[in-house]
C-alpha cells in the first residue's frame, strides 16, 4: 500500500473511531486554555488544528480545487463588502468559551489592526469550502456556529457545485449542539446570493466555484 493510501486509511479509521466515542470519553478544554497552549508553543508549524466545542480537530490538507475556491470566495466577499470590513482567510475566531475555529473565510468589521490583541468574535459571514468535510461542515460545524449566533453561514459544496446558505439560528433538541439553522437554501451556479450584512450586493455563485 502506498504511503498516501495508508495515511488515508488510517485517517478514515481514526475518524470512525472518534465518531463512535461516548461523549464522556472526550477530554474537553476551554478556549482560554487552548490559547495558553498556543502561546506556550504547544503546537508546531505542522500541527494544523482548531478548537470546536472543547475538542481539538485536525485540519485536512487542501487540494488545489479547494484552495482555488477559498481564493475566489475571498475575492468575491472583499468586493461585496468593501472598506470598513476585513475578510480573513483561515484565521482563528474567538467564537465562544469552548470554540476557536479557523474557517476558510470569515467577514468581520474593521481592519486587520483592530485584531492585534484578540481574535474577532462577531463574524458577519462564515464560509467553509467543503469536499471530503461536507458532512462535518453541514452537521457538526453548523450546530456549533448556530449556537454561537453566527447569522450567515455558507458551505461551498464542491461535490455538487453549489452554495448552501444557512440562516436563522434556533434551538433544537435533535442536534448534538442543541442548535441548528432553520433556513437552509441550496443555490446552483446560475444563482446569486446577497450577504445579510451587505444586502444590496449580489454575488454570483459561479464566481465562487473553481
Amino acid at each position: 500500500m502506498s504511503p498516501v493510501r495508508r495515511r488515508a486509511t488510517v485517517t478514515g479509521a481514526m475518524k470512525a473511531y472518534a465518531s463512535n466515542l461516548p461523549t464522556a470519553q472526550l477530554w474537553r478544554i476551554s478556549r482560554a486554555r487552548y490559547e495558553r497552549m498556543v502561546s506556550a508553543g504547544a503546537f508546531g508549524p505542522g500541527d494544523r488544528v482548531e478548537l470546536l466545542d472543547g475538542v481539538l480537530i485536525a485540519h485536512e490538507p487542501q487540494g488545489s480545487r479547494h484552495a482555488a475556491a477559498v481564493t475566489l470566495t475571498r475575492a468575491a466577499l472583499e468586493k461585496a463588502f468593501g472598506r470598513g470590513y476585513h475578510v480573513r482567510e483561515e484565521k482563528p475566531l474567538a467564537l465562544d468559551p469552548l470554540s476557536e475555529p479557523e474557517p476558510d473565510i470569515v467577514v468581520v468589521r474593521g481592519t486587520p489592526r483592530d485584531y492585534r490583541s484578540a481574535h474577532p468574535s462577531t463574524p458577519l459571514v462564515m464560509v467553509e469550502v467543503a469536499d471530503s468535510s461536507l458532512d462535518f461542515d453541514r452537521r457538526d460545524k453548523a450546530g456549533i456556529y448556530a449556537r454561537a449566533g453566527v447569522p450567515d453561514y455558507w458551505v461551498l459544496n464542491l461535490i455538487d457545485d453549489l452554495l448552501e446558505v444557512y440562516r436563522e439560528p434556533a434551538q433544537s433538541s435533535s442536534t448534538p449542539s442543541g442548535w441548528k439553522y432553520r433556513s437552509v437554501k441550496l443555490l446552483r451556479s446560475d444563482a446569486t446570493v446577497s450577504p445579510l450584512a451587505a444586502a444590496r450586493r449580489r454575488i454570483r455563485i459561479a464566481d465562487l466555484l473553481p
